[in-house]
């Protein structure tokens, strides 16, 4: 009977002198392209949300208005849309940046500040909010929706005109706030909602003050008013990039 003089092995080489191949556990964590996939989603989600709350607000006011024969105002729609603004940016701007509006999402993918990649997401979720909202409006308040279709009551001219400014004046202060470090930070939201504010009480009797396709697309959906639609569709994304490119070329460098 022989005997071995071999000192036997530590299990934890065994395998390396054996030449067999060490075992691999996969990894329970989940991919970085899933977790973007994840994010995104997440982004749409509050995006679609905030278009709800905005559209549910700014087209209510108007419809309340005409059910009571001028008991909002102007000011009160105003406020309406501007004080929905003010709390969906201090809400859920920490999650999508609250464009809440497909000229915004446009003008900052324009602007290098979004990627394109996500642009298609973004917009369907805030037309689809918009029509969601619109469509319980329309159960809320029939037959009084159409108080809050917003409708040109100047010449077609005029409308994208003034559709234009509105929205080159709203870019631009939303671009300022949230993309520049030496702009306000934390009362965004309050510069943003006074902007919304302002225009609204600027060119709302002649077109609604829409400034945002997907609250002109929601309401005409719902209640088949489509009357110089196009404008609410061309004028405000070439008002908001026209915004945003402007303050671009004013912004100082990060140094001064």
């Amino acid at each position: 009977m022989s005997t071995s003089n071999e000192t036997p092995l530590p299990p934890l080489l065994a395998p390396v002198a054996t030449n067999q191949p060490p075992t691999i556990q996969p990894s329970l964590k989940p991919s970085s392209s899933k977790l973007i996939q994840i994010s995104v989603l997440k982004k749409a989600g509050a995006e679609f949300v905030g278009t709800f709350i905005l559209v549910f607000a700014a087209a209510a006011g108007p419809i309340v208005d005409q059910k009571f024969s001028g008991i909002e105002t102007l000011i009160g729609n105003a406020a309406c849309s501007g004080l929905a603004v003010l709390i969906l940016v201090l809400s859920i701007g920490h999650i999508s940046k609250a464009h809440l509006n497909p000229a915004v999402t446009l003008a900052y993918a324009a602007l290098g500040h979004f990627p394109w990649a996500q642009v298609p997401i973004f917009i369907l979720a805030e037309i689809l909010g918009s029509i969601f909202a619109s469509f319980l409006l329309k159960a809320a308040y029939h037959p009084f929706m159409s108080g809050g279709v917003t409708m040109p009551s100047v010449t077609v001219g005029q409308a994208f005109l003034l559709e234009f400014v509105a929205t080159f004046i709203l870019m631009f202060v939303i671009i300022a706030v949230a993309t520049d470090h030496t702009a306000v930070g934390d009362l965004a939201g309050v510069a943003i909602g006074g902007a919304v504010m302002l225009d609204i009480l600027i060119i709302g009797p002649m077109t609604g003050a829409s400034m945002n396709p997907a609250r002109t697309l929601g309401p005409a959906i719902a209640t088949g008013r489509y009357r110089g639609i196009w404008i609410y569709m061309v004028a405000p994304p070439l008002g908001a990039v026209v915004g945003a490119a402007v303050y671009a070329l004013i912004k100082l460098p990060k140094e001064d």
